[in-house]
Order: C-alpha cells, then sequence, then structure tokens
C-alpha cells in the first residue's frame, strides 16, 4: 500500500526483565492506553525472549526482540499502517535489552525514516550489578555470575564481549559505538530509579548516580516530599547536616509474646502465615531454608545448563550470516580502535587504575569502567530521572512497575509511576 493511503503509526515497545514475560508488563500496558487513548499508539510487548530465555545474554535477547519489532512493522504495513515513530521502554533486564535493541536498529538505519522519541528505563541495571559489602552481596556476586548463564555474566561485566576484552555493558556505554549513538537519538530520556528497598536492582546502577544518599536513609532525619499527583514519585528529598537522636525502639524485642506473634518468616508473602502458625515456620526454618535454597541453586543450574546449550546451538546456526550486531561490531571495532589508540597510549592523559575505588558513606565499590559508564550515561543531554521512594516494603523492585496487582495489593503502590511515566510520553 503506498505512503498516500497508509496510516502513520507510533511503535511503542515494552520490554519485560529477568525470568519475566509479558503479564509482567500488564499495569504498564493498561495505564498507557487508559492515558493515551489514540489509535495511532500501537503498543507492542516482545514474546520471544522470556521466561527462561532470559538467562542467554542481553545480546541474544536484543536479537529476539530486534526480529520481532520488523516483524510487528511488516504486520502493520499489511494493514495499511506505516511506522513513523518509535519508542522503547524497558523494566529491570529489559532496560538493558532496550538499550542493544536501540543499537541494532541504528546499525539497520531505522532511524533514517523512523523518528525516535521515547526511551525509558525502569529499576534498570545500567552499570551491572554492584558488590554491596555483605554477605547477600557477596553470594550474589558468586551465584549469579555462575548460574544466570550469559545474562549473570554480563550483570556483574566478566564477560569478554568485544574483541578487546571489554564488557558489553561497557561496549554499550561507550560514545563511539551504535548503542550510545542510537540512543542519543531519542527526543525524550528518562529512567526512573527505586531509591530504597530495591534488593534487585539497587538505587545507584538503576539511578546512574555515583553515590547512594538514601544508604542510611532508617537514620539521618532524611525527609522525603512526594509528587501528589505521582505518589510515589520524589519531588525533593533532604538530608539534616547532623543525624537525629536515635529513636526509641518501636518494635517488640526478640523472643517477647509480641514478637511472636508479629514475626514473619523471611520467606515469599504468599508463604506468610499469621500467629500461631508462623511459629512453625520459625521452628522449621532451620530446615526448610537450606531446602529452599538447594532448590533453588538446582533449578538455577539446570535452567543456565539450558541456556549455555541453546546459545551453543544458536551461534552454530548463525555463523552463516553477518547481519547479527556482534559480527558488524568485530569488524568495525579494530577500525575504532586504531583511531582512539593514540588517545589511550597518550602519557599526558589521566591514567585510571583498575582497581577498584571506594565511594565515601558505606556505598559499594565502583570500577573505573563502571565511572566511565556512568560519565558517559549522564552526559546524554536530554536524560531525565526520577526517583522512587517504597518504605515499608521488603523488596520494591516488582512494585515500582505494579508487577503483579492481583496477587499483592502493595504492588498498586507503583501506578503512580506508571502514571508519571504515561503521563510525560510524547507521541
Amino acid at each position: 500500500m503506498s505512503d498516500q493511503t497508509s496510516t502513520n503509526v507510533h511503535l511503542l515497545v515494552l520490554i519485560h526483565g529477568m525470568w519475566g514475560n509479558p503479564s509482567h508488563l500488564a499495569s504498564m500496558h493498561r495505564i498507557i492506553q487508559q492515558s493515551i487513548n489514540e489509535s495511532s499508539l500501537h503498543v507492542m510487548l516482545p514474546e520471544t525472549n522470556r521466561d527462561e530465555s532470559t538467562y542467554d545474554g542481553i545480546d541474544w535477547g536484543g536479537e529476539r526482540v530486534a526480529t520481532e519489532i520488523f516483524q510487528e512493522i511488516e504486520k502493520l504495513e499489511k494493514e495499511g499502517k506505516r511506522v513513523t515513530r518509535f519508542s522503547i521502554t524497558g523494566y529491570s533486564l529489559g532496560g538493558l535489552l532496550a538499550r542493544y535493541v536501540v543499537g541494532i536498529l541504528y546499525q539497520r538505519e531505522f532511524f533514517s525514516t523512523v523518528t525516535p522519541v521515547n526511551f525509558n528505563t525502569m529499576a534498570t541495571p545500567h552499570i551491572g550489578l554492584l558488590l554491596y559489602p555483605s554477605i547477600i552481596s557477596k553470594c550474589s556476586s558468586f551465584i549469579v555470575p555462575r548460574f544466570l548463564s550469559r545474562t549473570g555474566e554480563q550483570f556483574y561485566g566478566t564477560d569478554q564481549w568485544s574483541t578487546t576484552g571489554k564488557s558489553l555493558l561497557e561496549v554499550m556505554a561507550d560514545p563511539e559505538h551504535v548503542f550510545y549513538r542510537g540512543l542519543k537519538l531519542f527526543l525524550h530520556i528518562r529512567i526512573y530509579a527505586n531509591a530504597i528497598n530495591d534488593l534487585t536492582v539497587p538505587y545507584m546502577t538503576a539511578y546512574v548516580d555515583n553515590k547512594d544518599p538514601f544508604i542510611n536513609h532508617t537514620t539521618s532525619g532524611l525527609v522525603v516530599d512526594y509528587d501528589d499527583t505521582y505518589y510515589p514519585i520524589v519531588k525533593s528529598f533532604d538530608i539534616p547536616d547532623t543525624p537525629p537522636p536515635k529513636r526509641e525502639r518501636t518494635s517488640p524485642r526478640p523472643l517477647t509474646v509480641k514478637w511472636f506473634k508479629s514475626y514473619r518468616p523471611p520467606l515469599p508473602p504468599r508463604f506468610q502465615a499469621p500467629f500461631p502458625f508462623n511459629i512453625v515456620s520459625l521452628i522449621l526454618l532451620p530446615i526448610l531454608f537450606p531446602t529452599f535454597l538447594s532448590l533453588v541453586i538446582v533449578r538455577l543450574s539446570i535452567s543456565s545448563h539450558h541456556s549455555r546449550s541453546r546459545i551453543k546451538l544458536l551461534e552454530t546456526e548463525d555463523a552463516s550470516t553477518t547481519q547479527r550486531l556482534i559480527h558488524v561490531f568485530a569488524k568495525l571495532e579494530p577500525e575504532v580502535e586504531d583511531i582512539v589508540a593514540d588517545m589511550e597510549d597518550d602519557p599526558a592523559g589521566p591514567a585510571l587504575s583498575e582497581d577498584t575505588v571506594w565511594i565515601p558513606e558505606q556505598s559499594p565499590p565502583i570500577t573505573p569502567a563502571q565511572r566511565r559508564m556512568m560519565a558517559s550515561l549522564n552526559a546524554l543531554p536530554q536524560l531525565k530521572k526520577e526517583r522512587v521512594y517504597i518504605p515499608d516494603v521488603r523488596n520494591s523492585h516488582a512494585t515500582i512497575i505494579a508487577r503483579d496487582i492481583k496477587n499483592f495489593e502493595f504492588h498498586k503502590i507503583g501506578e503512580g509511576v506508571l502514571r508519571h511515566w504515561a503521563d510525560v510520553f510524547v507521541m
């Protein structure tokens, strides 16, 4: 059908996170449609990179999503619709996939005929996962790269994605490469980050900040001023120079009657039980926790093994084609490296030690590579950031997108964030 008779369409792609599927973005999909009731907006939720497939890496996931996008555009064209504007939003891992997809689209000159409009992420580890000085974080840094296959390695930057040994996240934040160049074309870039209680993607990597002003929020005297329209979006916050006096204990003392009645075992909400059944959970915890942990590790091991087998098969099948971005990049990178080699070897330039550097205020260590990623991402002129402050939850990671309001009523708190995202969305 000719352009004269085609209907112009704004394509919005929503990408879920690790272990996810499109249903996780049901609230996001619903709210954007309620906010923008226009037939010219076409919302797409990719299906192919879901559940166990999310183990296969940011690059393979991005390739799958890009393939679906081109298929969707072809389908729309058959219906007499022409994509003229493009937006993409990613949640958690989905934000990294979105950045990779943008690189693919840029490389294929997609943006020569389509205007990139909105780029958004929510609770996305833009500089990878950080190593906090805690047992849980140290265990995670050991388990994730080994049991989450290619994606786990890329989360912690232990992969060597480029021919020069750089990790994928480093390459994606490099201003000289297609991922960054494509990202820079978007008219509007906005990222949302949980300020507290995100045990999955903490503040510093989601907000791309080299310090965490909220790390001592329970004792610093932090005062948060919320956006009245979009709670729990933070409008401003203040931390007094002198911390307030230590507050008296408000929770019951351990092993008292009140403590037993209010105790909740460290289990998912659906496994919580009221008194006196919670005492049974407490008694059985020494047995239940190791059993549960063993089952999780076995499950992760099996999924990781399946993923590596799947990747090996995919790379074998892919050997005959040069369309995949990693192949294109492998050809271009030596040329780029030659150009910047003199700059990197310049003895007058600033030397960066590869030792980790500690940031004050008990924040996790930031590597020089992560500092460079932060600097380049924060240099995007159109970048805007939103802090989300959700107290009184164990993990705010799912709450920020109201991921499962059917089973968890408190997830509705995140609808304020989604309404903000939808209301600032530019058609």
